[in-house]
């Protein structure tokens, strides 16, 4: 019977299919970082692409919301939020923690990965610590695999990966690779009782941005995982049944590679758009101002309190430039309760309509 071991992996990963497909992976993930760059404003593309990310990254286990449930969620208002909604919001503030901790410390250890998946479980339980835990086919209930029971070995291969996460001079594998194998790993380890495949996901990205392949977390890999769930599972399993971790690797460059063109065509559109809106209210109102812009972009649904505090201004001041947004189409007003909110429409269509990613493994 297969059994989990430490990294690195004892069998050489580099095949000639895997070498023949890391340049355009690469070429791909380099644009998304130079234009990703080019936004005005950051949190634009984290606040955006972290909610497309959080949606799909938990629908990956089957936790489903709506665009418009998650947009209201954002909105940050009482006793409005459906249960999938604040599991989803909860993966958007394990997301912004990750960063900031990878950035503030230059590394990602255990006590970090610890910290990212209480914010997704609002649980504070930490690595297991009794067994019985199993993976199963979804579909017949049978059991594929049993990670690690015993606490001392999730911590021992906890502590390893972390080592292989942070040391370079452990292995000379492209760090694309490495990252494929860093994915592996913890979805087999499956350290925590619950969200290991949302903290996984959240790892992947964290370590491009360790590895300076990317700037700030807006490649996500979630939506193509969730497009391909079944390939995804299969070639997981694929290793652990007969070693053979090509198909796995390909599979995982090819979601960098797709996601990153798509992402990279999005933010493009969004810059356009972006360049159409400033264009257009800076003609028609002297109350424009790049930080009024950054806001309608930054919040596909906003509302006064974010004008009030982003921009400075009385409440009177949001309202009044909210409404006047309005009549001339640049925003569209609903009611929620006793609280007006506001949907730049055009950003949150692109934001929906994004082309399904097939695998090409």
């Amino acid at each position: 019977m297969w059994e989990l071991g430490p990294l690195p992996v004892g069998i050489d990963l580099e095949t000639k299919k895997v070498l023949k497909k890391l340049p355009s992976v690469h070429r791909a993930l380099a644009e998304l970082k130079g234009i990703a760059s080019t936004m005005p404003n950051q949190n634009i593309l984290l606040n955006t692409l972290a909610i497309q990310e959080a949606k799909d990254s938990s629908e990956v286990e089957n936790i489903v919301t709506t665009h418009d449930e998650l947009y209201k969620a954002s909105l940050e208002l009482e006793n409005i939020q459906t249960l999938a909604a604040k599991e989803v919001q909860n993966y958007i503030s394990g997301l912004k923690r990750g960063f900031t901790l990878v950035k503030e410390y230059g590394f990602l250890n255990s006590n970090h990965i610890i910290q990212i998946q209480s914010l997704l479980e609002n649980s504070e339980a930490g690595f297991r610590k009794v067994p019985g835990t199993t993976l199963k086919n979804e579909k017949t209930g049978q059991i594929i695999y049993t990670p690690p029971q015993d606490h001392s070995s999730i911590v021992s291969l906890m502590t390893n990966l972390e080592k292989f996460i942070n040391n370079n001079e452990i292995s000379e594998l492209d760090s694309l690779i490495k990252m494929a194998v860093i994915h592996f790993q913890f979805e087999s380890i499956h350290p925590f009782y619950d969200g290991n495949g949302r903290t996984g996901r959240i790892i992947n990205i964290m370590y491009l941005v360790l590895q300076n392949l990317l700037q700030a977390p807006t490649l996500y890999l979630s939506r193509y995982i969730n497009q391909n769930k079944t390939k995804y599972y299969e070639y997981i399993q694929l290793v652990r049944d007969s070693n053979d971790w090509e198909p796995f690797i390909l599979y995982m460059l090819d979601a960098v590679e797709q996601t990153s063109s798509q992402t990279v065509e999005l933010i493009l559109q969004i810059k356009v758009l972006m360049q159409d809106y400033k264009i257009k209210i800076r003609d028609r109102y002297k109350f424009y101002s790049q930080d009024l812009l950054n806001n309608l972009f930054k919040h596909p649904y906003t509302k006064i309190n974010f004008l009030e505090q982003e921009l400075r201004i009385s409440r009177p001041t949001a309202t009044n430039y909210a409404n006047r947004l309005v009549e001339d189409g640049f925003l569209v007003k609903q009611k929620l309760g006793n609280t007006y909110y506001f949907i730049n429409q055009p950003l949150v269509n692109l934001l929906m309509n994004l082309q399904p990613l097939e695998s090409k493994v």
